[in-house]
């Protein structure tokens, strides 16, 4: 049997060995943006892992679009430094292809992490004042963030394509957009958070202006050659929110200014979302967009056994599958996958033992002397 989640995947001339993506993980570790020791243990079990593609966590283009003050950044000399010294690490030991993803968490910025209640900081207590398309706060409980003006959008744009150059003086591999989870490119799109009446505001073709216009900076500074996709929350779960046929309309938005891939996650942008969750719940949406948009997708969401992404894979729901928590729990998944389809991926010298007796065949080319 020929595994279909085992066959290599081209996206422009960037090769990856199988269909499995590492997700982008927030980890609230950095340090003034800065990666550190935290994110070279996190990042390198990962990278040894025999994945087609990791994904660094999202990633801030400017200060103020962190998360928390613990999250990563690319919009300094230093966080650029700090990134070299972690990609030169990992590059040393594994040949994982590196994405990252580059993003501006706008009304969702200035949060204390998830593990110390996740609420917002005010400015007097060590926080900023966030920014979103419209005045309109995360939760009812909380102050509104400040509508962006002309020169906020202005700055926000160059502020994306300031860190794609970064990216490509640290031989990034691929980026992906952050559109989802209600940060500020989401925000533009659903018209539950963009009440603006200008041009950036009321229609869907309004609505999808700035997100778009963010996409093309990005790919015109961006090598032809290296792939630039898009995460997307594909349903904002709320009636009279974002929903799958608008998520349709800007992928294909998306395919005509070069987009590679359609990342297709959803909701997280406010408390009110009903969401239905099991096995697979949001495949549904990287099937739709696929068909539909005729772009080549990711599918994420509570996929967790190999025959599970095998399936989705093989019978064309999507063309990528990506873990999350599951590669978290269980960093040699894609071990475990090989040996229960048949596939084959690349391992550490040191690591070629590791198979139990009947599945050594899943390391490629591995040939262990004994003494």
């Amino acid at each position: 049997m020929t595994s279909a989640l085992f066959q290599p995947i081209k996206l422009r001339e960037l090769q990856l060995s199988n269909r499995i993506v590492v997700s982008p993980m927030c980890q609230y570790s950095a340090t003034g943006g800065n990666p550190g020791d935290w994110h070279l243990i996190h990042l390198g079990q990962l990278a040894l892992g025999g994945v087609g593609l990791l994904c660094i966590e999202a990633t801030a283009v400017e200060a103020i679009g962190r998360i928390t003050p613990a999250c990563l950044g690319l919009y300094s000399d230093e966080n650029e430094s700090a990134f070299r010294r972690l990609l030169g690490a990992l590059r040393h030991h594994a040949d994982t292809p590196l994405a990252i993803q580059l993003a501006h968490a706008g009304r969702k910025a200035s949060s204390h992490a998830p593990w110390d209640g996740g609420k917002l900081i005010a400015p007097e207590a060590g926080g900023w004042e966030p920014i979103a398309p419209s005045a309109v706060p995360f939760s009812p409980s909380e102050p509104p963030p400040r509508a962006m003006n002309a020169a906020d959008l202005a700055r926000v744009c160059e502020a994306f394509v300031q860190a794609t150059l970064r990216a490509v003086r640290l031989g990034i591999d691929a980026i992906e957009l952050h559109a989802a989870h209600g940060y500020l490119l989401h925000e533009f799109l659903s018209p539950l958070s963009n009440r603006r009446s200008d041009a950036y505001g009321g229609s869907l073709e309004n609505r999808m202006r700035f997100p778009l216009e963010v996409f093309a900076a990005v790919r015109k500074v961006w090598p032809e050659a290296k792939p630039l996709g898009v995460r997307i929350s594909a349903s904002d779960w709320i009636e009279g929110g974002w929903d799958l046929a608008q998520s349709i309309e800007f992928a294909r938005r998306l395919k005509a200014l070069g987009c590679d891939w359609i990342d297709a996650s959803s909701g997280g942008l406010a408390p009110g979302q009903k969401i239905t969750l099991g096995p697979g719940y949001q495949v549904q949406f990287a099937e739709a967009i696929r068909k539909e948009a005729g772009i080549q997708t990711i599918a994420v969401g509570l996929i967790t056994e190999p025959k599970q992404a095998e399936d989705i894979i093989a019978s064309g729901r999507a063309d990528m599958v990506a873990l999350a928590r599951g590669v978290l729990y269980e960093p040699h998944w894609a071990w475990r996958a090989a040996a229960e389809l048949g596939g084959e991926l690349s391992a550490p010298k040191q690591y070629w033992r590791a198979p139990p007796r009947g599945a050594e065949a899943i390391f490629r080319g591995a040939h262990v002397g004994q003494r």
